[in-house]
């Protein structure tokens, strides 16, 4: 595709969310706004090295593909990479491959002229390849398009241009591609499900996303959403430390998306503003840290007792501890389950288990004096 002078990004433009077909000439009002490309580091050294490739790669008529788990925000990055580009003027057009049934991808992809085929509008319709011409076209989970429509879009790419169905002649297009997919690729071609040839011209240069649990600059993504969701700025005392200790240990396997959620849902439902343990959603209340989750049972063989150095007692001393703690949240609830989960910051189904492994009797099991006189062991 030709080359088109290398372009500065402007100083002064906000970025946001644009309906696919239109120019980014004005934003339409709670937008959610896509960052600036360099904001996207947020000083992780991964996503640095990625922006800056990215930056030299998309002003050079090269096809980029963007490689990810789902929720690392590859529509984000092209967003972005289109907004620092040259052809940051004109439309960037996002099909999602993966939810065109395949009887219409064709028309979607590729338009149609007036009386193509039955129930056509009278006046035909541009495909989004046409709507994107001297823009940028992101196929987001191009590894789901169906076959035979690989081999339509390979021509496009080979011969920059596209016929519409029930055109006379092609009709030439420039576009800036770029595609996105959580799939192996290489996999694909293996099984007979993705033309290499085609993989060859979206591959001419590769981005692959870091997933959420990989990158060091997990604290400033919790606090940025936190800012973005409340519209201004967040200190630390607005967020309980065992929340913050909770979120950066926790594995995201939903990433960036799933931590946007929780994040929202958090702030919708805190007090007082100020999220503890109780506002996040049940899968982080249940999720323990590493260093708390390890119980070991409350009678261990005698060889193991004697491998532990006196003053080393590791997880021995954890359990004693979240025993303790436990015990304390049940006390101070007078042994209301519901109560004490909720200070504890699990669900009740989870607060059950973790008296049957610290053997923590429950209170249908004896009166209620004997636990108010319960001792800590």
């Amino acid at each position: 595709m030709p080359t088109t002078p290398v372009a500065q990004p402007l100083p002064d433009r906000d970025v946001c969310s644009i309906p696919a077909g239109t120019a980014h000439s004005t934003c339409a009002p709670h937008a959610p706004r896509y960052r600036d490309i360099d904001q996207l580091a947020a000083g992780d050294d991964l996503m640095g090295d990625l922006v800056e490739r990215g930056k030299r790669l998309i002003d050079r008529g090269i096809p980029v593909l963007i490689l990810g788990e789902t929720g690392t925000g590859k529509e984000y990055l092209s967003r972005a990479l289109h907004d620092y580009s040259a052809r940051r003027r004109a439309n960037w057009i996002a099909v999602n491959c993966a939810s065109i049934p395949e009887s219409l991808a064709e028309s979607e992809l590729f338009g149609y002229c007036k009386g193509a085929f039955s129930g056509a509008l009278p006046g035909g319709m541009k495909g989004k390849v046409q709507q994107a011409d001297g823009g940028t076209l992101f196929l987001d989970e191009i590894g789901d398009m169906p076959f035979a429509l690989q081999t339509r879009l390979l021509r496009v790419l080979s011969e920059r241009e596209v016929m519409p169905l029930g055109a006379q002649r092609p009709v030439p297009v420039d576009v800036q591609l770029i595609c996105a997919t959580h799939q192996d690729l290489k996999t694909l071609i293996a099984d007979g499900r993705f033309r290499e040839d085609l993989y060859y011209r979206v591959a001419g240069g590769v981005l692959r996303l870091p997933a959420l649990r990989e990158r060091s600059d997990r604290r400033a993504l919790v606090m940025q959403m936190m800012a973005d969701e409340l519209g201004h700025p967040v200190q630390d005392s607005m967020i309980e430390p065992a929340v913050l200790q909770r979120l950066l240990a926790y594995p995201w396997p939903g990433n960036l998306r799933q931590l946007h959620a929780v994040i929202r849902y958090s702030c919708a439902v805190m007090n007082e503003g100020r999220i503890t343990l109780r506002d996040l959603p049940e899968e982080l209340m249940q999720f323990q840290p590493a260093g708390l989750a390890q119980v070991l049972p409350l009678h261990r063989p005698a060889s193991r007792m004697a491998l532990e150095a006196p003053g080393q007692g590791g997880a021995a001393d954890v359990r004693r501890d979240e025993r303790t703690r436990v015990i304390e949240a049940l006390n101070g609830s007078r042994w209301n389950i519901s109560a004490a989960s909720r200070q504890l910051g699990m669900c009740r189904a989870s607060l059950y288990r973790k008296l049957r492994q610290l053997d923590i009797p429950h209170v249908r099991d004896q009166a209620m004096p004997a636990h108010a006189a319960y001792a800590v062991a």
